[in-house]
Order: structure tokens, then C-alpha cells, then sequence
């Protein structure tokens, strides 16, 4: 069974972000609002952002909210130069496992196609 997955993981402070608004949309000539989660205490949501029959293949977008996840902890780098992150990708097999994690601090992100 396919399904999208995701995780956050701080690099600022070297710790899984917890508390990060994680937006998932589906990308078609407008982009179509699909679910919104949190990040839990290690990072991740609580379970898949979209799986089984619901994941078409297609373009998706994951929009995740790093400034106010920065600014909520306190950091004083907070909004300076990230605000939101948005990762744009294509889901070619819909029987397929897309985890996605995002690695991010106050001024970059990285991200890659976990396991």
C-alpha cells in the first residue's frame, strides 16, 4: 500500500522538531489543499499524510511552517530567512512508500527519499 510519510528534524538543536504545521496539497494547475498535521514529540506525524486508495500519482507539495516552529521555541534567528519550507515532488508509483524528511535549521533544509 503507498502512502506519504514525513519527518522534522532540527539541526539548530539537534533534536527531532516537535510542534512543526505540516501542510500537504496535491499539485495540479492549482494547488489542492489535501491535510494539515504536527509534528509529535519525535518529529513525526502521527501517521501517514495521505495512503491507500487517496494516494493518486501526481505532484505533491509538502508546506512546512519552520518559522513559526523557530519562533515558538524562542529562536532568535526565528523568521529571519526560512519561514516555510516547501517541498515539491512527484509520486510516479502510488503503491509506493514516499517518506520525505525534512532536515532544517534557521537558514537551510536539505531533504532526500527515506525508508
Amino acid at each position: 500500500m503507498g502512502l506519504i510519510s514525513t519527518h522534522v528534524l532540527d539541526m539548530a538543536s539537534g533534536r527531532p522538531a516537535a510542534g512543526v504545521r505540516v501542510d500537504l496539497f496535491r499539485v495540479e494547475e492549482t494547488p489542492l489543499f489535501l491535510k494539515s498535521a504536527v509534528t509529535n514529540a519525535e518529529g513525526r506525524t502521527d501517521g501517514p499524510l495521505l495512503s491507500g486508495m487517496d494516494l493518486l500519482a501526481g505532484t505533491y507539495q509538502l508546506l512546512f511552517y519552520v518559522g513559526e516552529y523557530y519562533a515558538a521555541a524562542g529562536h532568535q534567528d526565528a523568521g529571519k530567512f526560512l519561514t516555510h519550507v516547501p517541498l515539491v515532488f512527484r509520486v510516479a508509483d502510488a503503491q509506493a512508500k514516499y517518506h520525505v524528511p525534512l532536515l532544517v535549521s534557521p537558514w537551510a533544509y536539505s531533504t532526500y527519499r527515506g525508508s
